[in-house]
């Protein structure tokens, strides 16, 4: 007969009932329930912390696309908004425009003072100077110059036409043969003979539209030429003193 036991001690032999896994013996605490047969135990796998999800936009350099709703708003704008935009703006360059043009003349040429090449000129005594005389008021000097070239000296005045069209005097002591074919171009051709004030004058081609009235003299050259009408070449023709 084998001696009494103490109530709280574990039987030394701990065989499962058939079909469940061995239980190791706790020595403090309540035992852990045991996994039922068949399922597998919850257990964490090791290893060092899941990493944030990083912005795939930043590593790429791309950006989200904009919200739906800022697309759809700006589809929105009606054709009367975008032709109020228009007209805010073309407002004050039309503002602009007549105060250039009302106030500051931007419509008329700039009008230049011919005494000071025609002085020069003179003072050169190349060739005889003559300064029209009597045009009237519609016609205004737009350049003048005087300068010496290879063989000779050239007196240049350049006018606007009553009509607004443009033509130049031109004086020189360069021979013809030479001063014609650059002031004319290859284009210049003569077409007869023009009689103005007593002076027997040729009347040429030149570029383009242009037309000339030249005035052969032992000493100079006269060259009216431009693309304004035969009735003012013949008219500025005749105004040279």
């Amino acid at each position: 007969m084998e001696p009494a036991q103490p109530a709280d001690r574990v039987p030394a032999d701990q065989t499962p009932p058939d079909g469940q896994p061995p239980v190791a013996p706790s020595r403090s605490g309540p035992a852990e329930p045991a996994v039922p047969a068949g399922e597998p135990a919850l257990v964490e796998p090791a290893g060092p912390p899941t990493a944030a999800p990083t912005d795939a936009g930043a590593e790429t350099g791309e950006r989200p696309a904009p919200p739906a709703s800022r697309e759809a708003a700006r589809s929105e704008r009606s054709p009367k908004d975008m032709a109020v935009s228009l007209l805010v703006l073309l407002v004050p360059i039309a503002l602009l425009l007549a105060f250039y043009r009302g106030f500051l003349g931007g419509d008329q040429p700039t009008t230049v003072d011919p005494a000071p090449a025609i002085e020069s000129a003179r003072a050169a005594d190349a060739f005889p100077v003559s300064e029209p005389r009597g045009l009237g008021d519609g016609w205004r000097t737009v350049n003048a110059t005087f300068q010496t070239v290879e063989g000779g000296a050239t007196l240049r005045i350049g006018y606007l036409t009553p009509e607004g069209r443009a033509v130049q005097v031109v004086q020189s002591s360069v021979p013809p043969e030479r001063l014609l074919p650059v002031e004319l171009t290859d284009e210049g051709q003569p077409q007869g003979q023009a009689d103005l004030d007593g002076r027997t004058w040729q009347r040429y081609t030149a570029r383009g539209n242009e037309q000339a009235l030249v005035l052969l003299e032992p000493t100079r050259t006269v060259i009216v030429i431009g693309d304004a009408r035969d009735n003012e070449l013949r008219a500025l023709a005749g105004a040279l003193g």
